[in-house]
């Protein structure tokens, strides 16, 4: 792309850097401008916590952002009723940028979703401002259902970023400042084993019964007893989510909920094989049937892209935060259906510190510090580093013409990943 394409009436005399780094001005400008109205949002948000596909308000309320910044809105697309797109622009480089509204049940925002909402937001409008310099299209995405259910990984199958070049996401954590660059994410495979025996009295006749809440205390062991063998690298959780009613009825059916996570897909399967056989085993031993089903699409693992990459972080030094390295160069222990997006074209799924914060996510404790004043920041740093990155990788004739390329040599339909495999 010419100095002349992206700079309309940008004084470029200084060359290409001279005018990307005016648009980034304009860019801070207005994620500055829109301050208030992000974080009071992200308050809102925050006060009225949704769970998975029911976060009808959450997505009104960020419909509702983005059309007073003058964007085409639409609520209820690529069969989600709580999803949403809202599109500015019209340039042949589309930037996808994701916002999450869920909650997670019993501690309410315990994973800052309002920020990354609100952050996205602040991202997409600031780029509308500058859209036309850059030759981009911009959309914004209201992606429902990521801590359960593997939203994005839906609205991949039914082809929300099928038009996509790019596509972009920033997540709070504790405070502190990590690169992007060589991240990653945990791949996950969450199922539902259901355990089947049969019913009867736990004193008259016992003998007759077969109890299918012993099979899931079986299994439960046996998993515990796998933990020991496996690298520290996965993990495997379960909860029993069913296991009887009353202490003098044997119980005829018990529910587990499994997961297994590995910075690997083909280990993530192998995991789950030593999971099924402890499974089998409880069955098994107590003479119980079982069936197994998935409960979400797999979350596969990040691919960050190293330009985004790396002028998100240098965006972030700019907003004055200081980058601490990382230890073994991934996202401890997370999973995300961004992940499923990143798989399919470039894209960055950074951290954003919530300054203040020592708290782990998913707790009581970071739900409460999501609406606290380094929260606030992170919005408001998170959008901004965001849109610098597109406005470097627009304004970079080869980043440029690499992501293009890219969307231009891509088979039609190559991002409708089945959600499910």
């Amino acid at each position: 792309m010419t100095d002349t394409a992206i700079a309309g009436d940008i004084d470029v005399s200084g060359g290409p850097n001279a005018a990307a780094e005016e648009l980034k001005r304009r860019v801070e400008d207005t994620v500055l401008e829109w301050r208030d109205r992000l974080v009071a949002t992200s308050h809102d948000l925050h006060a009225h916590p949704e769970l998975a596909f029911e976060e009808h308000r959450s997505a009104a309320l960020v419909a509702d952002l983005l059309r007073d910044a003058g964007f085409a809105v639409e609520v209820g697309v690529w069969g989600q009723d709580t999803a949403l797109e809202a599109v500015y622009g019209s340039g042949e480089l589309t930037v996808v940028v994701c916002a999450e509204y869920d909650a997670l049940p019993g501690i309410g925002h315990a994973c800052g979703h309002n920020i990354i909402a609100t952050a996205g937001a602040g991202a997409a409008i600031a780029l509308s401002r500058v859209a036309d310099e850059l030759g981009i299209r911009v959309k914004l995405l209201g992606t429902p259902a990521e801590e359960k259910g593997a939203g994005k990984a839906h609205m991949l199958e039914a082809g929300a970023w099928e038009d996509a070049t790019v596509s972009l996401m920033v997540h709070p954590g504790p405070g502190i400042v990590v690169p992007t660059a060589g991240s990653t994410s945990q791949s996950r495979d969450r199922f539902r084993v259901e355990f089947t025996g049969r019913a009867s009295h736990a004193a008259a006749a016992p003998s007759v019964g077969i109890n299918a809440g012993d099979a899931a205390t079986v299994m439960q062991v046996a998993v515990g007893l796998l933990r020991q063998h496996l690298p520290d690298t996965v993990r495997v959780s379960a909860v029993t989510l069913s296991g009887g009613d009353v202490s003098n009825i044997i119980p005829a059916t018990a529910v587990v909920e499994a997961e297994v996570r590995s910075f690997d897909l083909a280990e993530t399967a192998e995991l789950k094989k030593k999971v099924l056989a402890c499974v089998d085993g409880a069955a098994t031993a107590t003479g119980c049937n079982y069936a197994v089903t998935p409960v979400d699409p797999i979350y596969e693992p990040l691919v960050q892209h190293p330009f985004l990459a790396d002028r998100f972080d240098a965006a972030l030094g700019h907003r004055g935060r200081v980058m601490t390295p990382r230890d073994g160069g991934v996202l401890g222990g997370g999973s995300t259906d961004m992940g499923n997006v990143s798989q399919a074209l470039p894209s960055i799924h950074p951290l954003i510190g919530v300054m203040g914060s020592t708290a782990a996510p998913h707790t009581a404790a970071f739900a409460a510090d999501a609406i606290s004043p380094g929260a606030d920041d992170a919005i408001v740093d998170g959008a901004y580093a965001l849109a610098a990155a597109i406005v470097d990788l627009a304004t970079d004739d080869e980043a440029r013409a690499e992501v293009l390329g890219r969307q231009r040599t891509r088979a039609p339909g190559a991002t409708r990943r089945p959600a499910y495999v």
